[in-house]
This record gives C-alpha cells, structure tokens and sequence, in this order.
C-alpha cells in the first residue's frame, strides 16, 4: 500500500514540472516577439526603404534636358518657302530653318530637320520622332490643345490661289463655291475649305496643293499668306497663277511637347533676338518682315 503511494506522488509530481515547463515556452498574446510582428508597429528599415516611392517617380521630365542630353534637336518641318526650304546646295534655308539654327545654337545642341506629314504632327512629337514643329505653324485652337506652344511670332492668312487668267471671275468666297480645291490635309487652308462650304481634295503638303492648281488638276488652293507671296505670280515658278481673297487671320507659333520647358526656353530666346535686331534682319532677308510679331 505504501509503495503505490508513492509511486502515484510520483506521477503527480511529473505532471507538474511538465505544466511549469510548458507555461516558460509560451507566448503571451500582445507580447513581443523577434520573429512576429505586431500589428501598427514601425516597420524595420528595409521594410521603410521598400515601401518609399522610388527616386525619379515624377514623370515630368525637363525637354531642355532630354534634347542636351542627346545632342541634337529634331525639328519637323514640311518643303514650305520662305519658312523651310533648301537651297541649291540641299541644305535648309528659310525664316524658320534659320531661327531653328540660331536657337540650336543657343542650346548647345546640333540642328536636324525631318520631313513630316502634316497631319501626324502631333503623334510625331509624343513619339519623339521629331522634337518641335517649326514650319509656319497656325495656333489654331486644336494645335494649342494639343501642343506647348511658343508666343505668335508671325502673322498669317489662308488666301486663295487661282490661275491669274481666271481671278477676276472670282470676287468673294461666294463666287468659289463651284471650285474644286487643293489644300495640305491637316492644315488651316483644310479648316478654311471646311467652314467654307468648299469642295475640296487634300494633299501632302502647300506646294502640291499649288501643283494641283497648276495642273488644272484643281481650280483653286488654299494657302498660307506668306507662301503665296513667295511662290506664285510674276518672278516665280508659278507666274501663271495668283494668290487673290483672304479668308482669315491667323498667327503662327513654334510647338513642343505637351508640358515641354522648352517653349518659355524659346520665347526667351525671341525676345532677345527681337531686341538685338537679329529677328527683324532674317525676316528682311525672307521678305517676311511685314508680318513680323514684336517679342
């Protein structure tokens, strides 16, 4: 009798120090721990640094900077005379290649011109095929939604072209309505023919348009003001044709991407060339000078 129990104090007192040690091993809920973390605490560093938005997060980027970096600002132009044409040695020339140059200059950078198709213009930029559009652009209100656009520098037109044995039939926009016309698809001249009430054909470019009426393809175009001067009537390819009725006014500008720093970069530059003479002397040189727009 003694024996089982002692033998039963003994089971009794094993099960004890097997609860005491069970009790030592657990964790309080609530309570720290190294290897759990508790809900709302401060995370570690690493976790802190991964949870940062990341340097450079800020999709804004400097067009001045990308254009520096690069070396070379691309500038879209289309065969546009006296704005961008080349000369008999193929290079460049005109009221806007030569501000482009100067402005290149000022930048740092080389100068590159690329033909464009007018109506891509805007999908050109965004895909940084080119970099600007300086080619006797219309600030139309779809270009300045579009686009970052410099201050007006020029003023302009749409004026109609018609073979000068014929331009006394056609007083006024009225007497044009029977006309078939040409004009460069995308342009102020397309919008022109469009709140006009004309029929027309679009084209590649003004110069085409011109052909078209040429040709006899077309009986009329629409055209920039300041390239009918040029191009058309006495001393020029086109002494058969004539540039007759206004149908508008208009201004044009320089267009960047949208957001693009370098348009206040080149209004600046205007205003510096203006004062200093240099925009009046090319403008003379071009036989724009009477459109000129003070900076």
């Amino acid at each position: 009798m003694k024996k089982l129990l002692a033998l039963m104090l003994a089971l009794v007192m094993v099960f004890a120090l097997a609860a005491c040690g069970d009790s030592d091993s657990a964790t309080t809920p609530g309570a720290d721990s190294d290897s759990a973390t508790t809900p709302g605490a401060e995370p570690t560093s690493d976790t802190a640094e991964s949870a940062a938005p990341s340097e450079g997060g800020d999709t804004t980027e400097s067009d001045l900077a990308y254009v520096q970096d690069k070396g070379t600002l691309i500038v879209g132009i289309t065969e546009f005379e006296p704005m961008d044409y080349q000369n008999a040695d193929g290079e460049w020339i005109g009221f806007d290649a030569d501000l482009a140059k100067l402005f290149a200059e000022r930048l740092g950078v080389e100068v590159q011109f690329q033909l464009i198709d007018w109506e891509s213009k805007v999908m050109e930029l965004d895909g940084r095929t080119i970099d600007v559009v300086w080619n006797g652009m219309t600030l139309t209100d779809e270009v300045l939604a579009a686009m970052e656009c410099s201050n007006a520098y020029l003023n302009n037109a749409q004026v109609v072209i018609l073979p000068s044995a014929e331009a006394e039939n056609y007083a006024d926009a009225e007497s044009m309505s029977g006309l078939q016309f040409a004009v460069e698809s995308g342009s102020a001249g397309e919008q022109m023919a469009i709140e006009n009430g004309f029929s027309y054909t679009p084209v590649t470019d003004q110069a085409t348009a011109v052909l078209e009426v040429e040709s006899g393809t077309c009986g009329a175009a629409i055209i920039d003001s300041l390239m009918a001067s040029a191009m058309v009537g006495e001393g020029t390819n086109f002494a058969d044709l004539t540039y007759t009725i206004s149908l508008n006014t208009e201004e044009y500008g320089v267009g960047f991407r949208q957001g693009s720093d370098l348009a206040a970069e080149l209004n600046a530059f205007f205003a510096e060339i203006y004062a200093d003479g240099t925009m009046q002397e090319l403008a003379d040189q071009y036989g724009v000078s009477a459109a000129l727009i003070a900076q």
